[in-house]
């Protein structure tokens, strides 16, 4: 059994005792809401409108076709599709089947997929034939040879190849009329178990597979802010971390989801007109794009009363533009994928809360600022961020080694990032600690360099990297993606930041003017990888 590994007895016993957990799982939530709330809309892409009835009924068949098509309890199966009710059901119906289900992003090509099936010992892949002008087909042929039986390739649309098993047939024979209702009772996932899987962007190089436990937050549509009535419209890559509360939340709640299959800004525009969403989650390099856009003055968002922004971290100034532009305050939430849940803001909070802030620690989850040495440092000074408690992951999967040094015995791990609680008990976040630029022994936090210049008229992007100094160890570089039509020089730069009235060591001594920052995860993020060894490069030669 896919038992949660690093969760102890006492610890279940513990979160369930104080309410953070309950025994029902997303699979018992959607059962739930196709008796109580069967005819209101629960899933909706650009190819379907799905009640709560229709959508779970589906889930059913998706189950007994995975079961009739020969995968056992505990086996693994990677989903590469876009955003698309198909990809809500197909996490449902694994856990409903027994099954293990990884989700990845549609970009990921033969390399990727190859390390995911090799190291989950997959035994299906579930594809599009074509998307976005991509042969999945072909990549999956080349791929078929490593999966395990029974080595299923699923696909997802209308032109299915003859050796690929169709979901649209799955989906459209009446299974459930071969066995009894209590059939899949037996065979589904239990709340101390886990069924998704997800995976890292790899910014390290080295994937990490986390187990993400069945145990029902209680809390997470009110923590999320999330209401019954809501329509809530997912833009962000739904294989990834960004969407878990329209994964989690929504369901608890009944509230209807609408997924955005391939983001392009005007795409989102006319989503949220034409659904009336009211609850919008995006990644900040979205809301910047969004926010920047000529055309966002001919749609109207008043439908909107809550924007979250999640995925990676918010500079001040694309959260008050995308504020002023949408009419609907901003939100953060802090997390990440090996970790799970740390903290989250609320709507009720000030502007500086909101957008200055990840907002404070989530319902039962323990967060500490840490030195190198491991001791807590005071309340204002900037420390490691900390966190243990029962908004965290279980640990990864197949790597019992991996999960031991991470996690320590009494549930604590470090996230990587940089942060500081503020008189509140909101948590600034300063960086990834591995981004720390020391300059001569002084340290310069890259957040908060780029939060400054993100806020110049002519900036649309910037990420501050270390560059080599034989002196100074590192100095500070910007990389700039200046607005379209202008310009930006390394004097106005140096001005402006002097007038922000910051401390000298801090200033970027070099300037790098770009096209576009690389990015990762579907352009969730900057990868300050490909940046950090193109200006060593130049400097050292």
């Amino acid at each position: 059994m896919a038992r949660a590994s690093r969760f102890t007895p006492r610890m279940i016993e513990e979160y369930t005792r104080k309410g953070y957990w309950n025994n029902l799982t997303l699979s018992d939530y959607w059962e739930r809401n196709s008796k109580t709330i069967p005819d209101r809309e629960a899933v909706v892409d650009s190819r379907s409108r799905l009640t709560w009835a229709q959508a779970n009924n589906l889930i059913d068949r998706l189950a007994l076709g995975f079961l009739e098509q020969g995968f056992k309890r505990d086996q693994l199966i990677v989903i590469q599709l876009p955003n698309c009710a198909e990809l809500v059901m197909l996490r449902v119906a694994c856990e409903r089947a027994g099954l293990l289900c990884l989700p990845v992003l549609r970009t990921y090509r033969q390399r990727e997929l190859e390390h995911y099936i090799n190291y989950t010992g997959a035994a299906g892949l579930v594809i599009p034939s074509k998307f976005k002008d991509f042969d999945y087909y072909q990549m999956a042929q080349e791929l078929r040879g490593k999966l395990k039986a029974p080595g299923k390739i699923l696909v997802l649309g209308d032109d299915v190849p003859s050796d690929c098993v169709s979901l649209g047939t799955i989906m459209s024979t009446p299974l459930e009329k071969k066995y009894p209702p209590s059939f899949l009772q037996d065979k589904k996932c239990q709340a101390w178990e886990f069924s998704l899987v997800t995976v890292t962007s790899g910014s390290t190089g080295v994937p990490k597979y986390a187990e993400n436990p069945l145990y029902s937050r209680l809390h997470t549509a009110r923590l999320f802010h999330i209401r019954p009535d809501d329509i809530c419209g997912a833009l962000s890559p739904a294989a990834t971390g960004p969407n878990q509360g329209n994964y989690y939340g929504a369901p608890q709640v009944g509230a209807k989801v609408v997924w955005l299959e391939a983001f392009e800004a005007e795409e989102a525009f006319r989503l949220i007109q034409r659904e009336r969403v009211t609850y919008m989650t995006a990644v900040p390099a979205q809301l910047a794009l969004m926010s920047r856009h000529p055309a966002i003055g001919k749609y109207d968002f008043s439908s909107l009363r809550l924007i979250l922004s999640t995925g990676s971290y918010l500079a001040y100034h694309i959260g008050l533009e995308a504020e002023e532009k949408f009419k609907a305050p901003v939100i953060q939430t802090y997390g990440a994928v090996d970790v799970g849940g740390i903290a989250i803001g609320c709507a009720e909070d000030s502007r500086e809360e909101r957008l200055l802030t990840a907002g404070k620690p989530l319902l039962g989850a323990e967060v500490n600022m840490v030195d190198d040495n491991g001791k807590e440092v005071p309340r204002g000074a900037v420390g490691e961020i900390c966190v243990r408690g029962p908004t965290t992951v279980s640990g990864f999967y197949r790597d019992p080694e991996a999960t031991a040094r991470l996690w320590s015995a009494d549930g604590w791990t470090n996230v990587g990032d940089l942060g500081k609680f503020d008189d509140t008990g909101n948590i600034h976040i300063m960086g990834r600690k591995k981004d720390m630029i020391i300059r001569g022994g002084q340290n310069i936090y890259p957040a908060e360099i780029e939060n400054l210049l993100l806020q110049h008229p002519k900036v649309f992007n910037v990420a501050i990297v270390g560059m080599p100094d034989p002196i100074m160890g590192e100095k500070a570089c910007a990389y700039v993606v200046p607005r379209p039509g202008q310009s930006f020089t390394f004097e106005e730069m140096v001005a402006y930041l002097k007038s922000c009235k910051i401390a000298p060591f801090k200033l970027p001594e070099r300037l790098e003017i770009i096209g576009k920052m690389p990015m990762l995860a579907e352009d969730q993020k900057v990868d300050k990888k490909v940046l950090q060894k193109n200006i060593e490069e130049k400097v050292l030669g």
